[in-house]
């Protein structure tokens, strides 16, 4: 039986390869200006970020961070975490890094959060989802590098991509489980009072689940952050270009030093972006 199967293979794989193929014969246009705009979009974002001065941004990012949490502890932290990784040398590459992390966030925020709030109305909807979640989720990351870096060439566009197909599961299961989740006497009250389903969705589920939303946010920036070192491989900049370059010529201080400045960054993240207490 193991002979006739190998006999009989599918062809899967020249499938895609023939699907790929047709999309850069009759696509090639559109890939090519959303590379253009996505490189553009990063590139610009991490040239303004870059051309203020460390010691201000430093700064700011401090009182951004007391402002959120009324935390000067979390600030002192935020400050010193900043300081060592200017120190290490990999400031710029941080700021790409961070530019990289908060567009793929918020382009999985966008097609996330609607999904996830359309499949709790719609069971069928979210049925049809999750496999597709599932592959998403379980497919090896690299799988993903091949045919966006064929569409896409090197540069930013095939690393956020992959980001995005990565991280985007995370909103859409946190954002359906929030929703669904929101008590029934919660909705049963809000109706007895003649409230729409507009107003239902605004008013009553949006602000019950805003918890578990604001984790599956979290929970997206902290797997954008984790792509780094592989959309460093398509060409992408940031803190993954010196921990490859430390892989590629066996440099234990680069890859040690490039390696802290991720954990940092993301600890920084990690602890700045969740809800405020008392203010989910």
């Amino acid at each position: 039986m193991e002979s006739w199967l190998r006999a009989h293979k599918l062809p899967i794989g020249l499938m895609a390869k023939d699907a790929i193929a047709w999309l850069q014969d009759h696509a090639s246009w559109f890939f090519d200006a959303l590379t253009n705009l996505i490189d553009s979009t990063v590139d610009g974002a991490t040239g303004l970020l870059t051309a203020v001065p460390a010691p201000a941004l430093i700064a700011a990012f401090a009182a951004g961070t007391w402002w959120l949490h009324r935390s000067w502890r979390l600030a002192l932290f935020v400050v010193l975490a900043c300081l060592l990784v200017v120190d290490l040398g990999y400031w710029r590459a941080t700021l790409e890094t961070l530019s990289l992390v908060g567009f793929s966030t918020a382009a999985s925020v966008a097609i996330g959060v609607p999904l996830g709030i359309a499949a709790a109305h719609r069971p069928l909807l979210y049925a049809a989802l999750r496999p597709a979640l599932d592959l998403m989720q379980t497919l090896p990351t690299f799988v993903y590098l091949i045919p966006t870096l064929v569409l896409f060439h090197l540069g930013s566009a095939p690393g956020l991509i992959s980001t995005v197909i990565f991280a985007v599961p995370a909103p859409i299961r946190l954002t359906h489980l929030g929703v669904t989740s929101t008590p029934r006497p919660l909705i049963e009250a809000g109706e007895a009072f003649g409230a729409t389903r507009r107003q239902l969705l605004w008013k009553v589920e949006l602000p019950y689940a805003l918890p578990t939303i604001m984790a599956g946010i979290t929970q997206c920036i902290m797997l954008s952050l984790s792509m780094v070192v592989i959309a460093a491989l398509v060409g992408a900049s940031g803190l993954g270009v010196p921990v490859v370059r430390a892989l590629g010529s066996v440099n234990i201080p680069m890859g040690i030093e490039a390696g802290l400045s991720i954990v940092l960054l993301a600890i920084v993240l990690d602890r700045v972006c969740r809800a405020p207490a008392g203010r989910t």
